[in-house]
């Protein structure tokens, strides 16, 4: 079942609003590509954590330049 704009699987209640909406999208991408939905949900929140965790590295290495 896709997830849309606040439908969301119960799991990403608590995260903030841009690792919600990345996982729901990775989510929805692994769903569509036949990935089980326990490991689509598992697995897009995981990624977006990584994804911003990256994006806040890189950021800091810019400013420190």
């Amino acid at each position: 079942m896709p997830w849309y704009n606040g439908d969301y699987p119960p799991s990403y209640k608590n995260q903030p609003v841009k690792i919600r909406e990345k996982a729901t999208e990775i989510a929805n991408a692994l769903l569509e590509e036949g990935t089980e939905e326990g490991i689509a949900i598992a697995t897009g929140l995981k990624k977006a954590r990584e994804h911003f965790k990256k994006e806040k590295e890189r950021s800091k290495k810019k400013d420190s330049e």
